[in-house]
């Protein structure tokens, strides 16, 4: 698959990321396409289909991918494998294997054990698509590793959004669902994203770009705090013309 094929498909299944990475320099789209592209791959593939082991079988193929590719062997002919081989370095692309473990949730229909196993599926899901991407884009392992909690904010805020089509699936999403309990989540979520801004200090603008998907995460989060029923009815804020003046500054070099 080339790059633009990348493009096309994240185009088609996350119009919010590929939206966020028309917005970013071309140097860094080459690293996000096929990486939200490999997201997509692997997130998908729990859903399609109704028998577990086929799923996890799949889950499978892509473990085995990434170990292929983290020991340089040769990318398999398939169409994310190459372009993601090329946008992302041997040496980083092993982190990936959690956010592919971590999938494995949405396969069953039992709830998570307790918070940490949330937080656990939340940061596995989401923190390597920001660090991976940060790192490949030129930010040292200090600020890639500090960038996590963004992940998470982001990660969070992109799951609160799916509750109510989670529930609809027979998921339990939540592990506490009371309105308290839910702001409480969405607060913890603001302050991991203020504390991701002090702990990876000054990043690369080109690795800036890693953060761009997040673009509406911090309205998302408050909006929950401010009325935690909204994630239960699924009226969490929509794209709007404050995320398009927050993308659009967020290009033009604004603190993230």
């Amino acid at each position: 698959m080339s790059l633009q094929a990348c493009a096309d498909l994240v185009a088609k299944a996350d119009p919010e990321r590929f939206r966020a990475t028309m917005a970013a320099p071309l140097a860094a789209r080459a690293v996000l396409f096929p990486l939200y592209a490999f997201n997509i791959e692997v997130s998908r593939a729990p859903w399609v289909t109704e028998e577990p082991l086929i799923a996890e079988m799949r889950l499978q193929f892509w473990r085995d991918v990434i170990e292929e590719l983290a020991a340089g062997k040769p990318p398999r002919a398939h169409e994310v494998v190459a372009p993601l081989a090329a946008a992302i370095p041997a040496e980083l692309i092993g982190a990936l294997d959690a956010l592919i473990v971590a999938r494995s949730w949405d396969i069953y229909r039992e709830p998570f054990a307790d918070r940490a196993a949330f937080d656990a599926y939340i940061a596995d899901t989401a923190g390597p698509l920001v660090t991976v991407a940060a790192h490949a884009l030129g930010a040292d392992a200090h600020q890639a590793a500090g960038l996590a909690d963004a992940g998470w904010g982001f990660g969070l805020a992109k799951f609160l959004v799916a509750v109510p089509a989670l529930e609809a699936a027979g998921r339990v999403p939540l592990v506490d669902g009371r309105p308290k309990a839910v702001a409480d989540l969405a607060a913890e979520g603001v302050a991991r994203l203020a504390r991701a801004r002090q702990q990876a200090g000054p990043v690369p603008r080109i690795a800036r770009a890693a953060l761009f998907a997040g673009f509406r995460a911090e309205r998302i989060l408050r909006a929950a705090i401010a009325d935690p029923g909204r994630v239960a009815a699924g009226s969490l804020p929509a794209a709007g013309l404050r995320d398009s003046l927050r993308l659009a500054a967020l290009a033009a070099g604004a603190r993230w």
